[in-house]
């Protein structure tokens, strides 16, 4: 009988969260659509281009999302089974208030590993999209083999590779320009490159020009690019393109190709402090919504439900900000959101299950 309860109990809990992942993902659509048609607007593009674009970035919306999706999943849920007397069935098959928050919150804390494991690997590969600039298309890209960087001019499109990057210097530089056919014209090698501004000051270089058959030496050659050291070691902060076995697979030789080993550690416990998260929130709900059977308060409910994600979510850009200009470390800043709402979960869970 309790197999089947159980069943019962997370089949109905898993529907109203399927339920506003999707109402989610449709705004998430819908709001970045806009933002997509309008950046492209000035560009040759039909509006299926902008759709994917969005279909790629919604996905990790929803990741960043998930904890308030299941505080308010499981807020309508315990609304729900209240309203309908559900909750007192439960009582009578002996499923106390604790029971049932622990079975839920079980499940959320699974949930989030199984969207660590599975989901993450999913929208990270999505993320790795074409970054269109409004005066010229390009594509940066890093990932484990490196840094890549593809430039369109009027009659031609370089494609631009780099092993590492250490400070402002890029090593292991290779420059191939191909022309519009997709035939290559050249090749540049060197052993480095100074890109701290534009043009970039390339050392030990080899040219080989495959139109002319010319074979070149140099010391040293500038080369004009679009990209600088800033914004590229922007995209290096941005471990959006990762998944979390990715990065815990790669993690010596992320190292290795110029990331930052704070910021590193920093993704790490994001990662694993999400589905932690996901169980306080499934405790969280209950706390505001299961401990009465007035139905008359479920309006009151939802407001204080979403005031708590507001309050919620800038305490956690508080934190990390606090973080990031070095007033607290940076695994604190990422563990003091999870660690106060634990405290508080903690105290009202016991007058929770008195009830």
């Amino acid at each position: 009988m309790n197999s089947i309860i159980n069943k019962y109990l997370l089949i109905s809990y898993f529907k109203i969260f399927i339920n506003t992942i999707l109402i989610f993902f449709s705004l998430g659509v819908l709001i970045n659509l806009f933002e997509e048609i309008e950046f492209f607007k000035n560009l040759d593009q039909s509006l299926i281009l902008p759709l994917l674009l969005s279909l790629s970035v919604v996905p990790s919306f929803i990741f960043d999302l998930l904890p308030f999706i299941i505080f308010l999943s499981a807020v309508f849920y315990f609304i729900k089974i209240r309203t309908n007397k559900n909750l007192l069935s439960f009582k009578i098959f002996g499923y106390s208030n604790l029971k049932l928050i622990f079975i839920l919150s079980a499940f959320s804390l699974i949930l989030g590993i199984l969207f660590l494991i599975l989901i993450n690997p999913i929208k990270s590969s999505l993320i790795t999209k074409a970054k269109y600039s409004r005066d010229v298309d390009h594509l940066v890209s890093i990932n484990k083999n490196g840094l890549w960087i593809k430039e369109y001019n009027k009659n031609n499109f370089l494609i631009i590779h780099g092993e590492n990057l250490k400070a402002e210097n890029l090593l292991g530089v290779s420059i191939y320009e191909f022309d519009l056919q997709n035939r290559m014209i050249s090749r540049i090698n060197a052993d480095s490159a100074d890109i701290s501004q534009s043009p970039w000051k390339l050392k030990n270089v080899t040219i080989n020009n495959f139109e002319n058959g010319n074979y070149d030496v140099s010391d040293y050659l500038e080369f004009n690019t679009n990209r600088t050291y800033s914004d590229i070691n922007t995209l290096y902060k941005n471990l959006n393109t990762l998944s979390f076995l990715e990065l815990i697979k790669n993690y010596n030789l992320l190292l290795d190709k110029g990331y930052s080993k704070k910021i590193l550690n920093e993704q790490i416990h994001k990662f694993i402090s999400m589905p932690i998260n996901l169980f306080l929130m499934i405790v969280l709900a209950s706390i505001f919504t299961i401990g009465t059977l007035n139905n008359k308060a479920n309006y009151f409910y939802l407001i204080v439900s979403i005031l708590i994600c507001v309050i919620i979510y800038y305490f956690k850009d508080l934190s990390s900000a606090l973080g990031q200009t070095g007033k607290i470390s940076i695994t604190l800043s990422i563990w003091m959101p999870v660690i106060l709402i634990g405290l508080f979960c903690s105290i009202g869970i016991i007058q929770i299950n008195e009830k």
